[in-house]
């Protein structure tokens, strides 16, 4: 059975492994370089701080996924639009885990009076664009080639959800 739960400190290791799997294994992420442990327990510090959730998907004592947002831009004004993201271990996508870690982020979302969701995903990540349009979310803009991964140019897609 798979728990959603907020993350915790002792859960940092397990969420790093999992982004650093995808920062080398996919194109969800226009990282190249892999974070560190220091790394990762800033930006848990710093969520703390904003009092933005983290939500970890857990199954037999294991993170199989988690999900956070953060400011959308980092302005003023921007205060009331957040950008969302969803990231599943290698072996466990497909399950239906997105889907159990992005409603909660929607939750937090409204009792925080945030007004809108907004969703950053490379374009060729179909199930990513299926799963955010199951919550309502609609495509707003297409940028070509904005990212350079693997050899190719990527194109994003930003999908956006009105609370």
């Amino acid at each position: 059975m798979i728990i959603i739960r907020h993350a915790t400190e002792n859960d940092i290791q397990q969420m790093l492994d999992i982004y650093n799997e995808i920062i080398t294994n996919t194109t969800a992420v226009f990282q190249y370089d892999l974070h560190t442990l220091e790394m990762r327990k800033d930006w848990f510090a710093q969520k703390q701080k904003e009092n933005f959730p983290v939500f970890v998907a857990e199954e037999n004592n294991m993170v199989v996924g988690f999900s956070t947002f953060g400011q959308f831009r980092n302005w003023q004004a921007y205060k009331y639009s957040i950008e969302n993201s969803v990231y599943v271990k290698a072996d466990c996508r497909g399950k239906g885990i997105g889907k159990l870690l992005l409603q909660p982020l929607i939750n937090a979302a409204k009792e925080m009076k945030l007004h809108t969701i907004i969703a950053g995903i490379v374009a060729d990540n179909e199930a990513s664009i299926a799963l955010h349009k199951q919550f309502g979310f609609v495509e707003v803009a297409y940028f070509k080639e904005v990212g350079f991964k693997f050899d190719k140019w990527l194109d994003l897609t930003f999908m956006q959800l009105m609370l």
